[in-house]
């Protein structure tokens, strides 16, 4: 199976795939830099490895019918089972407080992200977090990808077909083992791959040592607890076929290029994702982040922004 080895702040990175070469890309660029200096370690693992039958078979019908294949729980328990070190249990049924038997909705809502026993963030615990991709579970965000660059390590599962089953993340959350279900979007992929590679990207870059100039992401979009989309950047020349960048960042007047920038990045958010606008917090603003605001259409004086009428 193809292994890849880069270092990250002694994070352990394992992902698991049918198509565990598709992961070879992390020998570039940033990460291929990252390899070299021994800075974070990544196993890329083939699913097809934990098989018993002839075809490799890690998919199986649907119960209930429909189209597709479903992942089967019996491969993915026998490869998680043995990249997290644990022995197969059989789950006891439980009761809710109505008396009802616990089922897999019991084990995941929706709501939270975090492990039933567990009180503390991965950020505080350093610890193991078991990731699954699934266009149906809740939008990964910086938030998330900040949290996870504080975890150990880190084990990422692929789906395929029409996913996997849906025991697989309810029997580990009963276990006690961190497990996430994350979307990178409203759209749906072969398989879970690309997400991966999204949520890796995402997460290790935050990390001590990956970037080679660490303040290339302290103003990025959505970093920070009041998140903007970023202002528009330019290079040299100064004009190209007739376009011009704007004169300010032009004037040498750091002051007023850094409004320049806060203005631009504040019209772009409320013009792209007014959204963000709304979750601002009102007493983080200066006297010209609220007149930039109000003259876009904002209510400034309550907790956070209100889109006025």
């Amino acid at each position: 199976m193809p292994t890849l080895f880069v270092r990250l702040k002694d994070m352990k990175i394992d992902i698991v795939s049918v198509f565990p070469e598709y992961f070879e890309v992390l020998n570039l660029s940033l990460f291929g830099k990252a390899q070299a200096k021994g800075l974070v370690e990544v196993h890329a693992h083939n699913l097809r490895d934990w098989t018993h039958d002839v075809h490799h078979s890690v998919d199986d019908t649907p119960v209930g019918g429909g189209a597709g294949m479903v992942m089967k729980p019996e491969v993915w328990a026998e490869c998680l089972d043995d990249l997290l070190g644990l022995a197969p249990v059989e789950v006891a049924p439980m009761l809710s407080e109505s008396g009802d038997s616990f089922n897999c909705n019991d084990a995941y809502d929706g709501k939270t992200q975090e492990s039933p026993d567990s009180d503390t963030t991965a950020e505080a615990q350093g610890s193991t977090v078991l990731i699954f991709p699934n266009p149906s579970a809740p939008l990964f965000t910086q938030r998330d990808a900040t949290e996870l660059s504080h975890a150990g390590r880190l084990v990422f599962g692929c789906g395929r077909y029409e996913g996997y089953d849906a025991r697989i993340p309810a029997y580990y959350r009963n276990l006690g083992v961190d497990v996430r279900e994350y979307s990178i979007g409203d759209y749906v992929l072969n398989g879970g791959e690309v997400a991966v590679s999204v949520m890796l990207e995402a997460i290790t870059r935050l990390l001590p040592g990956f970037m080679g100039n660490p303040d290339s992401i302290v103003e990025e979009s959505y970093t920070g607890g009041n998140a903007l989309l970023e202002h528009r950047q330019y290079t040299k020349p100064a004009t190209w076929r007739g376009m011009a960048v704007p004169d300010i960042l032009l004037s040498g007047d750091h002051g007023k290029v850094d409004r320049f920038r806060r203005d631009e990045a504040l019209s772009r958010t409320d013009e792209i994702r007014p959204d963000l606008i709304e979750r601002l917090d009102c007493r983080a603003f200066d006297k010209a982040d609220r007149k930039t605001l109000m003259a876009l259409g904002w209510e400034v004086s309550g907790d956070h922004p209100r889109r006025l009428d």
